[in-house]
């Protein structure tokens, strides 16, 4: 799902499929299609990345 205006305001996640399949909790900012890094020991979101 697109983010929408203000979804980085709050701390708000969605569940996203990486490349994978692992399923990580990602903030509502992050579109499909966009580079993510991932803290390979929790498998939690870190950051978008621009490549």
């Amino acid at each position: 799902e697109p983010g929408l205006r203000g979804d980085t305001a709050t701390r708000t996640l969605k569940p996203a499929t990486v490349e994978t399949g692992a399923s990580v909790s990602v903030p509502l900012f992050v579109n499909e299609g966009e580079l993510i890094r991932i803290n390979a020991k929790t498998g939690e979101y870190v950051e978008r990345v621009k490549e």
